[in-house]
């Protein structure tokens, strides 16, 4: 149990917790920059579902990518 309240640990997980989230946002960005069309306004204001649906696949795909890396 010490283990888990270690505040080494606790930092570690916070740093790469950040990295992820940072390494996720730009590279969801580049592809908004990559498709021919604002996402934003296609899943928002049309309620394009099959669109909201792929870009949450993606989504997934790009996270357990990252969380496979920072793993190691």
């Amino acid at each position: 149990m010490k283990d888990l309240l270690n505040p080494a640990h606790l930092a570690a997980a916070i740093l790469y917790s950040l990295m992820g989230v940072v390494i996720f946002v730009g590279v969801f960005a580049t592809v908004d920059k990559i498709t021919p069309y604002d996402l934003w306004q296609e899943i928002v204001v049309k309620q394009n579902r099959a669109l909201g649906t792929v870009v949450g696949c993606i989504s997934i795909g790009i996270c357990l990518i990252i969380a496979a890396s920072l793993m190691g």
